[in-house]
């Protein structure tokens, strides 16, 4: 009987060492196993054991962005999915939906997040924004002025900058792959 007692105690003592696994935790890992991205998308997780924080690089296959490697950092905190994953471009791109410091601005991050969106949600949100800028809710108000006033000198400026080229006394990151 007392080997029994130890033994329980023991399995006590295991489970107090082990973290819990919080509500954003289990959400997350169901929405990233539901996840079905296509080849023009891959996350990177740095630290396996940390489901909150990974990256997820976009290569997209058409449009003016065609030929580059964005890269977005994905923080998550408890409160998800009742609030939004924080997501951030890493790299100085010119585009009218990212400022220089790669904030993202996607509705669906904002306002119209709701619980039942998922990670895919974002991630094809994020995806949609290179094939399709959007010039009437920037966050870059110059690349969006650019492209609603002169789309050809609009995509001069999106080739210079993907090259790592400088716009307006800004450099650019290469991110040509």
């Amino acid at each position: 009987m007392i080997k029994i007692w130890s033994m329980k105690k023991n399995e006590d003592a295991a489970a107090k060492r082990r973290p819990k696994t919080s509500a954003a935790q289990i959400r997350v890992q169901k929405d990233l196993t539901e996840l079905d991205l296509p080849s023009t998308m891959k996350t990177n997780f740095p630290d396996p054991s940390d489901l909150l924080n990974f990256t997820l690089t976009i290569t997209p296959d058409e449009g003016m962005y065609m030929g580059g490697a964005f890269t977005f950092s994905f923080t998550i905190n408890t409160n998800y999915p009742h609030e939004p994953p924080k997501v951030k471009c890493m790299q100085t791109i010119y585009h009218p939906n990212v400022d220089l410091e790669g904030n993202v601005c996607l509705n669906i991050l904002r306002e119209d997040w709701k619980p039942v969106l998922n990670l895919n949600s974002v991630m094809v949100g994020l995806q949609y924004l290179f094939l399709e800028p959007n010039a009437d809710d920037p966050l870059n108000k110059e690349a969006a002025e650019e492209l609603r006033k002169n789309r050809e000198q609009f995509l001069y400026n999106v080739k210079t900058s993907m090259r790592g080229g400088h716009i307006k006394g800004v450099t650019y990151n290469k991110v040509l792959v």
